[in-house]
């Protein structure tokens, strides 16, 4: 049975200035949007994306404008929308004034969202931006999960985790039936001061579920290695979870700031 941290209720102050696309309506018909948004500050360019049960919109800031393209339910690039004509104008017009405040306010925003993890990271309920005049400020309040209590690796040598080439049968070799999203594995190597370049271990996803599926590779020599199989598939799995399942805190903030600036956040 693993050990897990509790889940804690944070706060954190951010200066957003002019909300546009909290004024604007979102289709109701859509339920709640999952949203994530990312800075790249060699392009400068932001990118958001906008989450449904049916579909997702990809929008990204160009020289011309706002770019945008579609992706079905099955996770594939569409230049047709899922979703009827009303409801796409409407979520089109919602999300690029939500991309719009969110590039006006890159890339000074992600470094108060790191500051505000650090101050979780470290113990702290509420963090508050610094501003030299008065001006209107946003209170977000959102619940960061808990990680899994992992011990350090107790094998011989050291490991290392990558992410490795998605493959319906298995990255590397053909043995693994199962479609697999996001999988990594783990390297080892027995010298103390080496570059872990050996594959022992596997982990990834399943379509669709947030359940991570390990397994050993074959014709590992796991005395050498220090551990039995099920031992280290069982701190791989809590390893992945910790890394790419379970939302940082940076993330879960980052995300209670878009929904604030989007005005679903349940407090206009």
């Amino acid at each position: 049975m693993s050990l897990r941290l509790p889940t804690t209720r944070f706060r954190a102050v951010f200066a957003l200035g002019t909300r546009r696309a909290a004024s604007l309506p979102l289709p109701t018909t859509l339920g709640a949007p999952n949203l994530f948004a990312e800075w790249d500050d060699e392009t400068e360019q932001s990118t958001l994306y906008v989450g449904f049960g049916t579909g997702q919109i990809h929008l990204d800031t160009a020289p011309t404008g706002i770019e945008h393209h579609f992706h079905d339910l099955s996770g594939d690039d569409t230049d047709v929308s899922p979703w009827n004509g009303d409801d796409t104008r409407q979520l089109l017009h919602w999300s690029s004034a939500l991309l719009s405040d969110f590039h006006q306010l890159v890339p000074d925003l992600l470094d108060d969202v790191d500051d505000a993890a650090a101050w979780h990271d470290a113990g702290l309920t509420l963090w508050v931006c610094e501003v030299e005049e008065p001006t209107q400020l946003d209170l977000i309040e959102v619940d960061i999960e808990g990680e899994l209590l992992t011990l350090p690796w107790l094998g011989a040598g050291h490991v290392e985790h990558d992410h490795v080439e998605e493959s319906a049968h298995g990255a590397l070799d053909h043995g693994v039936d199962d479609d697999r999203e996001h999988p990594i594995a783990l390297l080892w190597t027995a010298a103390a001061d080496g570059t872990p370049d050996s594959p022992i271990a596997e982990a990834w996803l399943r379509p669709g579920t947030e359940q991570p599926v390990t397994r050993a590779v074959p014709g590992v020599d796991w005395a050498a290695v220090g551990m039995p199989a099920d031992e280290v598939l069982s701190w791989l799995e809590g390893i992945y979870l910790n890394h790419h399942v379970l939302p940082d805190p940076a993330g879960t903030i980052l995300t209670g700031v878009l929904e604030r600036l989007g005005g679903i956040d349940g407090t206009d």
